[in-house]
């Protein structure tokens, strides 16, 4: 057993014109011996607990599922750089300005990658293999294509303007394998004989920190890195449903998030970035429990009281009302083809809801129009 405040991150290796950092492995049994940290991993393990127990009384959650991936795929790559809303990734590609259309890709590649992990970890564990695959997933078709799509790197990477001048270097591309098989059995020694009982919200914390610190991809290191979090939730059980995502906490203090990570490899300082984690899982698992209430409250307002105003045309508005909370910016095209329903009848619903307030219509066009469930939007 190690004691977390015994953390030795690693060391700095000189190389031709700059150094790169070597790691430590991870795949030890972690005790906690401070009390403020404990007690803290207490708070955030009943706050996950809390989320877990409210998704069970969503009804329909899988409805809203699509929102938080969706959004996390907008946050989550913003961090690294691209700049789409979270209104333009629900919308299609052809209603984009062609300028803003690589960072869509981007976003929507990484709402493609999560997905098939989720589906995925039904049939293959949490591993290199399934990292791989979601990687390559990730950079299908879009910019970094070029940068070993699925493959571990094999050659030097930065993080930084240049090599010379850079903020951080990875391990060589020498070292990936062991220390990405050392990560793997740290993810699964729990299941070991006999087993490493790390608490799982340290051992994901950790994860996710030597993850970031090996950066194995050329590209696409954080996105995994933060994918990682939720599907280790859900592979120990600890989520059913994927409803947590820490990008928007990392994104709101975001230099703290870097600091925090790099005071680990600088000062061996695990505790602070074990404390920056546990609080971001607290006030993300209050977040998203607040917009479950707040959902729960729209739905009731809107199907309850606004939708029965439609009298004989109700059966069909439900079933448009559960399609927006799948997809919330609509034309009257998708309309017509998930309702099963002519065009005209299609244009009249919609029009229907936009005179209760539900849909806004965002062109202004006569034409082509699109319309959207803003106040839903707006939850998330």
């Amino acid at each position: 057993m190690r004691d977390i405040n015994n953390f030795k991150a690693g060391k700095w290796v000189n190389r031709l014109d700059y150094k790169s950092f070597s790691p430590e492995k991870i795949n030890e049994e972690w005790v906690i011996s401070d009390p403020a940290l404990t007690n803290l991993l207490s708070n955030a393990d009943r706050s996950l607990g809390k989320l877990d127990a409210f998704s069970d009384l969503v009804p329909d959650i899988d409805f809203f599922i699509k929102m938080h991936i969706t959004k996390e795929a907008t946050v989550s790559s913003k961090i690294e750089g691209t700049q789409t809303s979270f209104q333009e990734a629900l919308v299609k590609e052809k209603d984009l300005d062609p300028e803003r259309r690589d960072d869509w890709k981007e976003v929507q590649a990484y709402i493609s990658a999560m997905k098939q992990a989720i589906d995925e970890m039904k049939q293959l564990p949490l591993s290199s293999r399934l990292i791989k695959r979601t990687h390559a997933t990730l950079l299908s078709g879009v910019r970094g294509k070029e940068k070993l799509p699925g493959e571990f790197r094999s050659s030097q990477n930065w993080i930084g303007p240049s090599l010379k001048h850079a903020i951080f270097v990875p391990p060589t591309h020498e070292e990936i394998p062991e220390l990405m098989s050392d990560l793997e059995y740290f993810l699964h020694s729990d299941q070991t004989l006999p087993p490493k009982n790390v608490p799982h919200l340290i051992k994901i914390a950790i994860i996710h920190y030597q993850f970031e610190t090996i950066h194995p991809f050329l590209d696409g290191n954080g996105r995994i890195g933060r994918l990682l979090i939720t599907l280790y939730l859900l592979e120990k059980g600890l989520l059913k449903k994927p409803t947590l995502y820490l990008s928007a906490f990392f994104e709101k203090n975001r230099r703290d998030y870097y600091n925090y990570l790099m005071d680990v490899r600088i000062k061996n300082d695990l505790k602070s970035w074990l404390d920056f984690f546990l609080i971001g899982v607290i006030e993300t698992t209050e977040s998203s429990i607040n917009t479950f209430q707040r959902i729960i409250e729209l739905r009731n307002r809107i199907e309850l009281n606004e939708l029965n105003k439609l009298g004989r045309k109700q059966a069909e508005a439900k079933r448009l009302i559960n399609e927006l909370y799948k997809q919330p910016i609509v034309d009257a095209g998708f309309v017509a083809e998930q309702l099963g329903v002519h065009a005209s009848t299609a244009n009249r619903l919609i029009k229907d809801f936009e005179n209760l307030g539900i849909l806004t219509e965002l062109t202004g066009y006569k034409r082509n129009r699109i319309f959207a469930f803003k106040e839903y939007i707006d939850l998330f």
